[in-house]
């Protein structure tokens, strides 16, 4: 009997045991919690007020990939309004220069012209040339250079830039130094001969009195875009010649010069059929090239018809810079180059409308 109870008890305490186990365990339960739904950017709405386009004020809004014309990262692409493309609709675009695209000047200076076409001008150190000379917008570069022993020809690179638009004067170059440092800031501007400071920091704009002309950093230091309202957007990134292409292509660059120098793409929005220029004339419906596509380093001359005194001067052969003269109908529709769809390298990019 005794046995029994013993047996009772056991059980008892075994059921009660396995009940606490039960509750314990039924309260350690991990509650599975569903993930938040991502939120969706807010995409900015952008409309073209230029009278000039057929997008005219028109809402349309960036796509989800670059929601943003004006991103918190440099890095990341921003949304961009072709207001002159036949499409009315916004696209992703970086804002660096594009040294593979129509308008493109950089390195040796290569060049990619209004037609796609891959060309060389190697001009001369420490020269000026006009690369666009329109009615209403002159550009010119400075060359620097070097020309080490055995060599015919000078190397060059873009230094610096003067544009002159209407009645104003705006310049850029990239500064000398010895050693290249990216967070160093190596660029001076200047606008109607007054020294022009922005400060360094991405986004960081400065904008002319009466709106005649925009300047933007996109990255904190060393790179800019530049925008003249309905007459061209340049996007401006400046560098070094670094020590493997000074051993690829035998520069010789010394020890106490860097040689900084400019990328530039240039998107020009209302050029007229009379345009010249290093670069300029790629965009004349009548020009045709003698570069033709697939050429080893082609070679377009004109030294001395483009050659100009100074940064700023309009004083070439064929420069035809005179804001006071009136346009009679001659302006014609650019396409945007700088929106084609270019692919490849060297000389052997191709691009697609």
């Amino acid at each position: 009997m005794v046995g029994i109870k013993i047996l009772f008890v056991v059980l008892c305490l075994h059921a009660m045991l396995l009940s606490m186990v039960t509750e314990a365990a039924s309260g350690n339960k991990v509650k599975r919690i569903k993930p938040p739904k991502p939120v969706k950017p807010i995409q900015e709405l952008l409309t073209c007020k230029s009278r000039k386009s057929r997008c005219f004020m028109k809402r349309i809004k960036c796509p989800v990939e670059c929601p943003k014309v004006k991103p918190k990262n440099p890095k990341d692409k921003a949304c961009f309004l072709d207001c002159y493309s036949p499409k009315c609709e916004a696209v992703c675009k970086s804002r660096k220069p594009n040294c593979n695209g129509p308008g493109a000047a950089c390195y040796d200076p290569r060049f990619i012209g209004g037609d796609g076409i891959v060309f060389y001008f190697h001009g001369k150190s420490n020269q000026h040339f006009s690369l666009i000379s329109d009615s209403n917008l002159q550009i010119n570069a400075r060359f620097i250079g070097l020309r080490p022993e055995g060599r015919t020809r000078d190397y060059t690179w873009i230094q610096a830039l003067g544009l002159k638009f209407n009645h104003h004067n705006f310049t850029l170059e990239a500064t000398k130094t010895s050693k290249w440092d990216d967070n160093v800031d190596h660029l001076n501007l200047s606008y109607d001969g007054m020294e022009l400071v922005i400060p360094e920091g991405h986004s960081s704009e400065w904008n002319s009195t009466n709106g005649e002309i925009q300047v933007e950093r996109t990255s904190t230091t060393n790179s800019l875009t530049v925008h003249i309202p309905d007459v061209a957007e340049i996007s401006i990134n400046v560098i070094p010649v670094s020590e493997e292409d000074s051993k690829i292509h035998n520069y010789q660059i010394p020890a106490n010069d860097t040689f900084a120098h400019l990328e530039v793409q240039f998107r020009f929005l209302g050029l007229s059929s009379k345009v010249d220029g290093i670069l300029g004339r790629t965009y004349r419906p009548d020009f045709e090239n003698p570069a033709k596509p697939g050429v080893a380093m082609a070679v377009l001359g004109g030294d001395d018809k483009y050659k100009t005194s100074s940064l700023l001067a309009t004083d070439c052969a064929l420069c035809v810079f005179d804001p006071n003269e009136i346009k009679d109908g001659d302006e014609y529709p650019v396409t945007d180059y700088g929106m084609v769809d270019c692919t490849g390298g060297g000389n052997e990019i191709t691009c697609k409308k």
